[in-house]
């Protein structure tokens, strides 16, 4: 996965602590299928919509707090945060244009 990686230790900060732009959070796992899948979508996306928006994601096996501080049960999940909150959550793999209708909505 390219973009910025998420972790426990980074979180706070860099995905609760961003002000002024959405960021995108895809949790992920290395031994999940549609992980796979969804991983190049996302990295299309952050290549598309540059640093408008913050785009990364989360290993929830190597960084298992925060996914579950999130109730994150299926990955993948997709969790847009604005000034800090969720605004938008999905799970299970998703097509490019849903994911970046949501996101324009949060800019």
């Amino acid at each position: 996965m390219s973009g910025i990686e998420f972790t426990d230790a980074n979180f706070k900060t860099d995905v609760l602590g961003e002000t002024g732009k959405p960021v995108l959070v895809d949790f992920w796992a290395a031994w999940c299928g549609p992980c796979k899948v969804q991983s190049p979508i996302i990295e299309e996306i952050a290549k598309e919509v540059g640093d408008k928006v913050k785009v990364g994601a989360m290993d929830v096996d190597a960084h298992p707090n925060v996914p579950q501080e999130y109730a994150i049960m299926s990955i993948p999940t997709l969790i847009i945060f604005k000034n800090g909150q969720p605004v938008w959550r999905v799970s299970g793999l998703q097509q490019k244009q849903a994911i970046l209708s949501e996101l324009k909505k949060a800019m």
